[in-house]
């Protein structure tokens, strides 16, 4: 089992930026990728971006330019750094972590809320 707890969200005016945080604990040996999702008010869950165990990212075209995932130091952290910030942007982040491919989630956190206000 993995665990996944997020921290970071909340309200910022648009412009503006946030950074997000997921560590990870527990059978994390596994894991090949981590990853964030969004899920607006009314919408469907949505891939924001991933990150590979070697490093390589995929972004959505929405973010493209204006978010960045990364590791931390030990790769059992996971950031989303969210700069210039729209009110579209505005969600409920969900970390992920996989073993095959990341649009396969094994694990999820538990979800942090982001709000951007215009």
């Amino acid at each position: 089992q993995v665990q996944l707890v997020e921290s970071g969200g909340g309200l910022v005016q648009a412009g503006g930026s946030l950074r997000l945080s997921c560590a990870a604990s527990g059978s994390i040996f596994g894991i090949n990728f981590m990853g964030w999702y969004r899920q607006p008010p009314g919408k469907q869950r949505e891939l924001v971006a991933s990150i590979a165990r070697g490093g390589s990212t995929n972004y959505a075209d929405s973010v493209k330019g204006r978010f960045t995932i990364s590791f931390g130091n030990a790769k059992n952290t996971v950031y989303l750094q969210m700069n210039s910030l729209k009110p579209e942007d505005t969600a409920v982040y969900y970390c992920a972590a996989s073993s095959l491919t990341i649009v396969a989630v094994d694990y999820w956190g538990q979800g942090t809320q982001v709000t951007v206000s215009s």
